[in-house]
């Protein structure tokens, strides 16, 4: 079976820095994207960034600049390097693969971003 393992969460002050790591495990099929959603209190699920296959990356308009997207050596892991965080941020954050058609999502690691 599929699972999608995100760590690195935790409590940051506003202008500080996280780095959010995902881990894939079982995952045999083409992975066509990865990518991190979050999800605020009282709002939507939101996509936060995205890599394709082809190693293209997309932002939201709101953490472009500061946020960055990447991938590891066996493309099992993908990170989201955030930087400059602001008390609009805390969520909880996603992981998700797109494999061979198939949606996968991890559970969730919480950021919260104090004043």
């Amino acid at each position: 079976q599929v699972q999608l393992v995100e760590s690195g969460g935790g409590l940051v002050q506003a202008g500080g820095s996280l780095r959010l790591s995902c881990a894939a495990s079982g995952i045999k099929l083409s992975i066509d994207t990865m990518g991190w959603y979050r999800q605020a209190p009282g709002k939507q699920r939101e996509l936060v960034a995205v890599l394709t296959s082809g190693e293209r990356s997309n932002y939201a308009d709101s953490v472009k600049g500061r946020f960055t997207i990447s991938s590891g050596n066996a493309k099992n892991t993908v990170y989201l390097q955030m930087n400059s965080l602001k008390p609009e941020d805390p969520a909880i954050y996603y992981c998700k693969a797109l494999c061979d058609g198939l949606k996968y999502w991890g559970q969730g690691t919480q950021v919260t971003v104090s004043s």
